[in-house]
């Protein structure tokens, strides 16, 4: 192993970090600092070489943490980014530097490309890659003998597979595997954790802004021996691999800020699939403002919750928001003076300012039976998590119909969708013309990075073909997506809500009855005043809040199809 560096002996601290700690006045853009990712620019741009945004996600952390050991990496601070038959891609924030390069080229007779990158997240992932790949490899090491695979020809031998695992779940490698993901999906803002088996591997994917993206492949056992950890850290039957399982975890991230994981086991042909869905208490808490109502849409949802009886409807696609709003908006109306009591199933997330109810199938407390328990329970609003059935339905109505305020959730495209779907769960229509008071849908969509959106040109035909059938003059300016190093190259930051509020108005109430046209009912919402999704989020185009690609993509059918 080469001698530690007589500069880096000398010099304790990178002459970046201390001009960048001198929050000195960046000169070419004033008002603003001399941050420590400005300066790295400029050192890439002054010795000729290519600047790097270090990605985590686009990183195979086993591979190139393979080429040398973390001593070595830790001596030079490099940081190995890519690996492959042709090139090394190598990060430095030391560009003169270099009497390293000929190891790895005698080492592994390959091109080496240096990139300058910022040297506190060289210093950040040279702790992390390294500490993984440590627990990574000792995990393989402390298991048993690997058991040959052979060649699976149906599924019940897929399954017997996922029924042993040669690796105790409290090892502490995987206790430290474990660990590590779970910060790392916290830093990375993920909402979703998926860590799916395959026939020889298993792969670790996060979605982020609503996208999911490939983070890891494990070896079998170990994502078998990973899997079992989080089942007992929530409280999971891991002995049980054949049934569906719900558990939930209580954490905290880095900034000792508390975090709930909900947890979903579901058997397929190569073994358990795990998925956590992130609950960050400030995400699912926030202002009608940070959930994206414009004014007209802020207006209607209060005059709309603020009856004292009558059933409001929150509806669209899993992920779309739903349970964000309903918890806002629960948490509006939650005052001293109101008795709000939920029925869910889970429970999202334990919110002290109302009375919550977990569904128990096993026992017989569903949402029909929750409903009729609370209705003894003095109640001025309820919250039900979903009607599922007629049952739960009728209990709903009859609720609303005895002087309770009732929100639900539903699954349908679009909001006057949800009378009809009501309809179609066998209830009469003139008591959904008694008792809704109205419907909202919505969806998600990724919000520009305000640091680096660029403004775009577009046709008139372009425009149109957003807000069609209906009529929108077009904006002076709107933005496109670009990618910085804020938005991890995206192009987007952050999600926001486009909601079509559907008002139970007394003409549309003549035309909810028993076999309505639901074309016809969406015709005549819009001439009450119903403003369709694709306008909500045409509207956040022209305000420069996202893309017309990405209102395309989340919301691709228009409102006359």
């Amino acid at each position: 192993m080469p001698p530690v560096c007589h500069w880096r002996q000398r010099q304790k601290k990178h002459p970046l970090k201390v001009i960048a700690s001198a929050e000195v006045q960046d000169q070419t853009n004033l008002g603003k600092l001399l941050t420590l990712e400005v300066l790295t620019v400029w050192l890439a741009k002054r010795v000729d070489m290519p600047y790097h945004y270090i990605d985590p996600l686009k990183i195979d952390i086993p591979k190139v943490t393979s080429l040398y050991n973390k001593n070595y990496a830790e001596n030079y601070k490099i940081l190995p980014i890519l690996f492959n038959d042709k090139e090394i891609i190598i990060a430095t924030a030391e560009p003169f530097i270099r009497n390293w390069e000929a190891d790895l080229i005698r080492m592994h007779n390959c091109t080496i490309k240096r990139v300058i990158a910022n040297p506190d997240e060289i210093d950040r992932y040279l702790g992390e890659f390294y500490s993984f790949a440590t627990s990574l490899s000792s995990a393989k090491k402390a298991r048993a003998d690997d058991k040959p695979t052979g060649n699976i020809q149906n599924f019940e031998q897929l399954l017997e597979l996922s029924k042993t695992s040669d690796l105790d779940a409290n090892n502490q490698h995987v206790v430290n595997l474990v660990n590590w993901l779970l910060q790392y999906a916290f830093d990375q803002r993920a909402s979703d954790i998926h860590i799916e088996p395959r026939r020889t591997s298993g792969n670790v994917r996060f979605r982020i802004d609503g996208v999911l993206h490939h983070v890891y492949t494990l070896p079998m056992q170990i994502m078998n021996a990973v899997l079992s950890r989080l089942k007992i850290l929530g409280r999971m039957n891991i002995a049980e691999k054949r049934l569906p399982q719900d558990g939930r975890i209580k954490t905290q991230n880095n900034q000792k800020k508390e975090i709930e994981l909900r947890l979903s086991t579901l058997p397929t042909a190569f073994g358990e699939k795990l998925v956590m869905r992130i609950f960050d208490p400030e995400v699912l808490m926030r202002n009608y403002e940070q959930l994206g109502f414009n004014s007209r849409e802020l207006d209607l949802w209060r005059s709309m919750t603020q009856k004292t009886h009558g059933i409001i409807l929150v509806t669209g696609p899993t992920g779309s928001g739903k349970t964000t709003t309903l918890y806002s908006t629960l948490k509006n109306l939650a005052t001293p003076e109101v008795n709000l009591c939920t029925v869910e199933d889970p429970i999202e997330q334990i919110e002290p300012a109302f009375n919550q109810m977990q569904v128990q199938h096993n026992i017989g407390l569903d949402f029909a039976s929750g409903i009729r328990a609370l209705m003894r329970q003095d109640p001025d609003i309820i919250m039900v998590g979903e009607i599922r059935d007629l049952e739960t339905a009728e209990m709903a109505v009859q609720a609303s119909l005895t002087g309770h305020l009732v929100l639900f959730t539903l699954h349908t495209n679009n909001a006057p969708a949800a009378v009809t779907r009501l309809i179609n769960l066998g209830l009469p229509g003139y008591l959904i013309q008694q008792t809704i008071i109205g419907v909202m849908a919505q969806r998600l969509i990724r919000t520009l990075c305000k640091h680096c959106k660029k403004p775009k040109e577009i046709s008139e035909t372009e425009w149109q073909s957003l807000v069609a059938p209906f009529k929108a003059n077009k904006p002076e300016q709107i933005y496109q997506a670009v990618g910085c190093l804020e938005c991890r190259n995206t192009g987007y930051s952050g999600r926001i809500g486009i909601y079509e509020i559907f008002e139970n108005t007394a003409a549309l109430q003549k035309m909810i009855v028993d076999g309505c046209d639901l074309e016809v009912l969406k015709k005549q919402a819009c001439i009450e005043g119903m403003r369709p999704l694709r306008l909500s989020g045409a509207e956040k185009v022209a305000k420069g809040l996202t893309t017309i690609e990405e209102v395309l993509r989340v919301v691709p059918e228009s409102f006359a199809e």
